[in-house]
């Protein structure tokens, strides 16, 4: 067997409802939520679903009349991070509707969708930011930092390279390595700039855009923990890529991650922000790449490190209630999430 993955077809009136496997299987693409091959897709169905929300509901007006009293390295910090993450989940929209195409089962390919759009969303909410608080010009300068960073495209060229790769050659190898660039992507790269924004709003600056990041970082749990099923998946299905090969390359790839993106943190935040110790937050993305790494069922890469360092952060990071506006404390509510069933005890 050769490997390469087949895409699924749009309709097929031989094969059955139910997919018969996650990859390479028979599905007829029709979906029936009481019929589905994995327990776990209509739980996260209804997560993505009932997280649902639009930058519109931030109110940006407070964040408008503080942004100009912040200091020069922190409004620098603050922009080149927003660059960051547009570039980030712009690559993760197209990256999922290509994993989409390949995923035989149509509740996974209902919830890539889901996930996409929910990157859209993300992305919109960076421009959203920053046609509150900033000139047109400067923010179409933001969407070109990726260009001319050099930490900032080493670091990108790192993600987009592993991505196509799969692009490229399609098949079981390259699709489980590009999940493991895809929870590096989601559950790495993006958290020294959500440590930045979570430092900014404990000291009650730039509320909004930290409960915007707050947001988008209860997405990204919920997508490291989807990709994280769809990995094991695989590999229950292809035991035989679940070999010494692919343990080498996770560790190695995750090491690698881990120093892109502390080069990444000395240079945008470093000793320019008054309040963030970068021994500490060094640690703390050596800590979530053991993470990462330890979810995908493998060795953690660094000796110890099994402690979140960033004690102040976990208030901003575990924080879910739903639609609530963690930091100003009104309720913003549409629909309920129950506690129990809420898919973070299951990360």
């Amino acid at each position: 067997m050769n490997g390469l993955l087949t895409s699924r077809s749009l309709m097929d009136a031989t094969a059955p409802n139910r997919s018969t496997k996650i990859i390479n299987g028979k599905s007829s693409n029709v979906l029936n939520w009481d019929d589905v091959a994995f327990s776990w897709a209509y739980p996260k169905y209804k997560k993505m679903l009932a997280n649902f929300w639009s930058p519109f509901e931030i109110n940006m007006s407070q964040d408008i009349k503080q942004f100009p009293d912040l200091s020069p390295d922190e409004k620098d910090s603050f922009l080149k991070i927003i660059g960051l993450l547009a570039l980030l989940d712009s690559i993760q929209t197209d990256y999922a509707g290509k994993v989409a195409d390949y995923l035989t089962d149509s509740s996974l390919n209902a919830l890539m969708i889901m996930l996409a759009q929910q990157e859209v969303i993300h992305n919109h909410s960076y421009s959203y930011v920053l046609s509150s608080l900033v000139s047109r010009t400067k923010q179409e300068e933001v969407f070109e930092y990726w260009r001319t960073e050099p930490t900032l495209r080493k670091r990108n060229d790192f993600i987009t390279d592993g991505y196509a790769a799969f692009a490229e050659k399609p098949d079981v190898k390259s699709f489980l390595h590009s999940i493991v660039y895809d929870v590096i992507l989601e559950g790495l790269f993006f958290y020294s700039g959500f440590a930045f924004f979570y430092h900014l709003a404990r000291q009650q600056k730039m509320v909004a855009s930290s409960t915007m990041i707050n947001y988008i970082n209860r997405d990204e749990q919920i997508h490291v923990d989807l990709f994280v099923k769809i990995f094991k998946e695989v590999l229950a299905e292809y035991p035989e890529y679940n070999n010494l090969e692919l343990a080498r390359f996770v560790a190695d790839t995750f090491v690698h991650a881990a120093e892109l993106e502390i080069d990444w943190a000395r240079q945008i935040l470093g000793d320019k922000i008054q309040g963030i110790d970068i021994e500490e937050v060094e640690a703390y993305i050596k800590f979530y790449a053991n993470v990462r790494s330890n979810q995908l069922g493998f060795d953690r890469p660094f000796e110890g490190y099994r402690t979140n360092p960033l004690k102040w952060i976990m208030a901003y990071e575990e924080v879910d209630l739903g639609k609530s506006d963690f930091f100003e404390q009104k309720s913003r509510q549409y629909t309920k999430v129950n506690v129990v069933d809420n898919g973070f005890d299951e990360l």
